[in-house]
């Protein structure tokens, strides 16, 4: 069964480096709290709040090996009031868990995007 999960953190300023930080904890948090390998997965969708352009996400992804992982990066609708340097993730994985197994993960100031997720899990 493929399954979508979401995930999201922030950084403080629009460095590369940070962005390739946040990024592979991020996914690396995701693969390990749903006992996924690289090999499970099937594609990743990553957007960027509009402040954020030093680096791509995909890249990151890369560098801890999903080289065969198709991957894509886009910019998040700019909604007023929104949370700032945001990088998100929509990954597909092939899972034998159901979806209130899946977990979904947030870091850092993206936990109050969905609370509702988390929540969910305690």
């Amino acid at each position: 069964m493929v399954r979508g999960i979401r995930g999201a953190t922030t950084v403080d300023r629009n460095n590369a480096e940070e962005i390739r930080e946040a990024t592979q904890e991020l996914l690396k948090m995701m693969l390990a709290e749903n006992q996924l390998c690289t090999e499970d997965l099937v594609s990743a969708i990553f957007t960027v709040t509009s402040d954020l352009n030093a680096d791509f996400p995909a890249s990151s992804a890369r560098g801890i090996g999903w080289q065969l992982v198709p991957l894509l990066c886009a910019t998040e609708i700019p909604v007023p009031g929104s949370l700032s340097h945001c990088i998100r993730v929509l990954l597909h994985a092939n899972t034998t868990r159901n979806q209130r197994e899946v977990r979904h993960i947030f870091l850092r100031n993206a936990v109050f995007l969905r609370k509702d997720l988390i929540d969910a899990d305690n």
